[in-house]
């Protein structure tokens, strides 16, 4: 909600960047194919992209950096796509979803990748414009999952050279997709560790982590979730952008999200279970400690009674006068001292 500060009081449609990669500047580039060549160019203006749009062969056009909105504009002019798609464009908090707008379909995924220098889950939304011929791939900032396949359209492997823009969107979605595994083995390492650190020394720093784990598992739900129905819709319709060959492929990252998702849930109810186990193991030391200075308490309650009776300063106490009263009270209370720590212990108390 904060980030939509500039949004409100603005018609319906109006392009309003609200994401945080500000300094990021807008770039395009293509990649235009069939299964007998190749073209990869950069495109420095929107207005060149309609020579590229033969119906015999794909265009990728992948725009890199969402802070230029006439850029897009002018882009969603030339596609014919709705206002309301480009405003879900540049606003950057949605969550994954897909619409039917009968000529293409608009797709949005939420992008994963673990920063290992922070130790931090990084998300970016992807949008996708999917076509007969043609697919836009809109991201906030440079870099991404998918070269390996843009390897893949370079060197003709695979099947992608020769199929649609429904398996071009496929492969892109499956490579997001693969990708959250990777994202949860460094989330699961970094489980392994804290419940190791619980075992032998849990501070403070524990507890930040295991909160800050369990921040970032809530953040990957919420991403990884909404996927499932997007997949579902999908695989419900009719055979017409997307073939009903593409479609089984689909119900493969369909298992994959699900899978992603168990996995999420089990790691979730893990690191649930380490905050109860670090709570108790606090409270379990604490108890230790409150435990020891009880009973060096309890030792001392009757030593010092009989240091306060010969404390009293009477003039007739008949021990006062005793040559061997001082070293006999100092005998009697270690005697009790070493008696009481007896009995603790034969009741299993120390």
């Amino acid at each position: 909600m904060r980030k939509r500060k500039k949004k409100p009081g603005l018609p319906p449609g109006t392009l309003v960047y609200i994401g945080d990669n500000q300094d990021v500047k807008t770039s395009m580039t293509l990649f235009d194919y069939d299964a007998e060549s190749l073209e990869e160019v950069t495109i420095s203006e929107p207005a060149k992209l309609q020579s590229y749009l033969a119906e015999n062969r794909v265009a990728w056009i992948n725009i890199n950096g969402l802070t230029d909105v006439d850029t897009i504009r002018k882009i969603g002019e030339i596609f014919k796509i709705h206002s309301l798609v480009l405003e879900d464009i540049v606003n950057t908090d949605h969550r994954p979803k897909f619409e039917d707008y009968g000529k293409y379909y608009f797709s949005v995924v939420k992008m994963l990748t673990y920063d290992v220098k922070n130790a931090e889950i990084n998300s970016e939304q992807v949008s996708f414009i999917t076509g007969d011929n043609y697919l836009l791939t809109f991201q906030e900032i440079e870099g991404d999952v998918f070269e390996t396949i843009r390897e893949h359209l370079r060197r003709n492997k695979g099947r992608v050279r020769r199929a649609k823009a429904d398996y071009l969107f496929y492969t892109l979605i499956d490579a997001i997709v693969d990708n959250y595994f990777n994202a949860l083995e460094y989330v699961a390492e970094e489980t392994e560790q804290l419940e190791e650190l619980l075992l032998n020394d849990a501070d403070t720093s524990v507890l930040q982590r295991i909160h800050r784990l369990k921040r970032e598992l809530i953040f990957m739900r919420k991403s990884v979730w909404p996927l499932r129905e997007v997949l579902n819709n999908i695989d419900r319709l009719e055979p017409d952008l997307f073939q009903d060959s593409t479609k089984l492929f689909f119900r493969d990252v369909y298992d994959h999200t699900i899978q992603i998702i168990d996995t999420i849930e089990n790691l979730r109810d893990i690191v649930t279970g380490m905050l109860d186990i670090y709570l108790s193991t606090v409270s379990n030391r604490m108890n230790e400690v409150m435990k020891v200075l009880t009973m060096i308490a309890t030792i001392f309650i009757p030593l010092t009674f009989i240091a306060g009776i010969y404390g009293m300063n009477f003039q007739y106490m008949p021990e006062l006068n005793w040559k061997s009263g001082y070293p006999l009270v100092l005998g009697v209370m270690v005697l009790l001292g070493l008696g009481m720590v007896m009995f603790f212990r034969r009741k299993k108390w120390l």
